[in-house]
């Protein structure tokens, strides 16, 4: 449905929106929608992400990758926007039908791609929600992270990374769907 460079346009948006977000913490200790998770934890948890782009993308084997990924330092302002740059480069410095490596199976750089981008979509909803922020995402975005999330509807929950689907009318916005899908209440 949508080609490589839109989904690189979605990556910028996604972790613009994020970031945004990201400078607007003061409280690292916040309470976020997944009740796993501070903000400084969810923060580090998106940050380390994108660590990983650029040696996956590289070739590296997710051993050799573990090697060439370093701790975070304290300040995950200048963390995010750091890692989050190396990750932009290093998507638009490789082929979308490149293999990638990864925990459960290999992919095409595209198919990572666009699992980066919903995850950054998602946790810029979280944070969102953790700082009491504008919580309206993309909707461009959020129709592009539909495409990715929406065809996975059974099998999402049996992952172990979402929690159960919220019930929400089948005429609610489209953000509203995909947060439900992802086990998130969006009222």
């Amino acid at each position: 449905m949508y080609g490589y460079d839109e989904w690189l346009e979605f990556q910028r948006i996604a972790g613009d929106e994020f970031g945004r977000r990201v400078h607007r913490v003061s409280d690292w200790s916040a309470a976020t929608p997944d009740a796993e998770w501070d903000v400084r934890a969810l923060v580090t948890h998106v940050t380390e992400e994108q660590q990983w782009v650029p040696p996956l993308l590289d070739g590296r084997s997710l051993p050799q990758a573990r090697l060439a990924v370093e701790p975070l330092g304290e300040d995950l302002v200048v963390e995010w926007e750091r890692h989050h740059e190396r990750a932009s480069l290093a998507w638009r410095a490789h082929d979308e039908r490149q293999h990638v490596q990864l925990s459960s199976d290999t992919v095409t750089a595209l198919h990572y791609l666009t699992e980066q981008v919903s995850d950054v979509t998602i946790h810029t909803w979280d944070l969102a929600r953790a700082l009491g922020d504008d919580d309206v995402l993309d909707e461009r975005l959020v129709e592009a992270v539909w495409t990715v999330f929406a065809p996975q509807r059974e099998t999402l929950t049996a992952s172990g990374l979402f929690a159960a689907p919220v019930a929400v009318p089948e005429d609610a916005p489209l953000q509203f769907q995909l947060l439900a899908l992802t086990g998130r209440d969006p009222r």
